[in-house]
């Protein structure tokens, strides 16, 4: 006769209250098993950006000598990369020198609340619609010099423009302040 396997000894359970809705709370001086949690340091991601492409403009700003000579005086942008270039540089030099520009004795000329209402390319002109704020310069004929003198250069850094002609409020206009001829397409040569 073959010889059966040994049983298995019998599985012990704790026993179990079986009185039903019946739950056993411990004692309230007992206390919670100590637990140790993990240590998870959470570190927070910054949403996912798409790099954006920059590129270096040139803008003009105004450098009074001691002499009172007015220069125009060349800064760099870095600016975000977009479909209006010149009309972004041209923004740029609306918001005016940094303070360490104006701390070196960089000036902005043009007048101040002076907003681009337009800007477009025809040909090799660049023609540039200010608002009627551009024609109040308090620094008289030198000022407005000047401020003509900061757009041209700044709008003829692209190598697509050779001058700028000026409109105010989509009007072409002959004269800016007494005497600045800005009837027809200006220049670096013309200031």
């Amino acid at each position: 006769m073959e010889e059966l396997p040994e049983e298995p000894p019998p599985l012990v359970f704790p026993a179990v209250d079986e009185r039903p809705g019946i739950t056993e709370i411990p004692p309230q001086d007992a206390q919670p098993p100590e637990v140790q949690e993990p240590a998870i340091i959470a570190q927070e991601r910054p949403p996912f950006q798409v790099p954006t492409e920059t590129r270096e403009r040139h803008i003009y700003f105004t450098m009074v000598e001691r002499d009172g000579q007015i220069l125009p005086s060349r800064v760099s942008r870095t600016l975000e990369v977009s479909d209006s270039p010149m009309q972004d540089a041209l923004n740029a030099l609306l918001a005016g020198p940094s303070a360490e520009e104006i701390n070196s004795g960089l000036r902005n000329l043009i007048p101040q609340n002076t907003r681009i209402l337009s800007a477009f390319i025809r040909g090799s002109t660049a023609y540039i619609n200010f608002s009627e704020d551009f024609q109040f310069n308090t620094y008289g004929v030198e000022g407005h010099a000047a401020q003509v003198r900061q757009i041209v250069w700044t709008a003829t850094e692209f190598p697509t423009v050779r001058d700028v002609q000026i409109l105010i409020e989509g009007r072409r206009v002959d004269f800016l302040g007494e005497g600045i001829w800005i009837g027809s397409p200006i220049d670096r040569h013309a200031l």
